[in-house]
């Protein structure tokens, strides 16, 4: 048995070469992707859910970023609570002591520090239930015990299986160029409808109707009415990152809870919609409130996202020289 699983995994290496590439991305992404295909091959559980739970992740410890794997496991979670060797590999003894490392290249160890094994390890993980998405969502939840992590891995797997690629980290200013916007930088400032609060954004005032445009890969996490924000749409993106988009005048058609998107894609158009009940217009001059917001794991909050803004505006401009 040993030995026909061995050949197996020399099957599937020799199936998915290093050397496949992805012209449009670099090598770390390439060497991910690989891995990913790879263990989709051994375990049945498609290479973008890998890719997903890669990415969330890394989204919560940036120092992971250059890394080729970002899931890490505790030792004593890896070899067992009672094994006194915490070096151990043989996958049998590993088992014994009710250690949860698998060995996922066929070499006979169970090394933490192994991409692969690490990946058969979080298959074991994902399949305790069976195959099949529902299934796959209560293993997560028993992975994260949180609600918001498994919606953004499920998510994160859809936009990985959509678009085909890793590297979706590409963006774009919110509105055109050519329309006659002003950009306010009112992050932090006080705020009095509803109760004293810090504004949670930047202020781009723009003529009614004006197209407002996605700036980044994601996925429509909420859209609809909010009596602060008006007709809002809020987007996230691969980095774990909540772009909200206030006070619209009304939605691109098709646009929905779930749709992926992509950077420059219009989602909405400016307005003055919001501070009352749904359908309120008109208390305020016309603009789009762009807020950020960053998901730690436990809790999100919001960055100024002013920089940012207008990075992408120089990007855009020098694009279009």
């Amino acid at each position: 048995m040993k030995k026909t699983t061995a050949c197996l995994l020399f099957i599937l290496i020799f199936m998915y070469p290093l050397q496949e590439i992805d012209a449009r991305e670099p090598t770390l992404f390439k060497q991910r992707k690989h891995l990913y295909q790879k263990m989709e091959a051994l375990t049945q559980i498609p290479w973008y859910y890998y890719a997903a739970i890669d990415q969330y992740e890394r989204t919560l410890d940036r120092s992971k970023s250059t890394r080729l794997l970002s899931i890490d496991y505790e030792k004593n979670r890896w070899y067992g609570m009672l094994n006194p060797k915490k070096a151990e590999q043989d996958p049998r003894t590993i088992r014994l002591f009710g250690g949860i490392g698998r060995d996922g290249n066929g070499d006979g160890k169970a090394d933490v520090n192994n991409p692969e094994d690490v990946l058969a390890t979080l298959a074991n993980e994902l399949t305790k239930y069976g195959l099949g998405l529902s299934n796959l969502k209560m293993a997560l939840w028993d992975r994260y015990e949180r609600g918001q992590a498994v919606s953004e891995i499920t998510n994160f797997a859809r936009m990985y299986r959509t678009f085909g690629r890793l590297e979706l980290d590409e963006n774009a200013f919110p509105l055109p160029l050519s329309a006659n916007y002003t950009i306010k930088n009112t992050f932090g400032y006080a705020r009095a409808w509803g109760g004293r609060r810090s504004h949670e954004g930047v202020d781009i005032f723009a003529d009614y109707g004006v197209p407002v445009k996605s700036t980044t890969y994601g996925y429509v996490e909420t859209i609809g009415w909010n009596p602060f924000g008006g007709w809002r749409v809020g987007i996230r993106s691969l980095s774990n990152v909540y772009h909200y988009y206030a006070h619209l005048k009304g939605y691109a058609n098709g646009l929905k809870k779930g749709k992926i998107v992509k950077p420059g894609e219009i989602i909405g158009y400016v307005g003055s919609s919001g501070y009352g009940p749904e359908g309120t217009q008109g208390k305020f001059p016309p603009h789009l409130h762009y807020g950020m917001y960053k998901d730690n794991g436990y809790r999100e909050f919001s960055f100024d996202p002013y920089h940012y803004l207008k990075i992408w505006e120089r990007q855009a401009r020098t694009k279009n020289r």
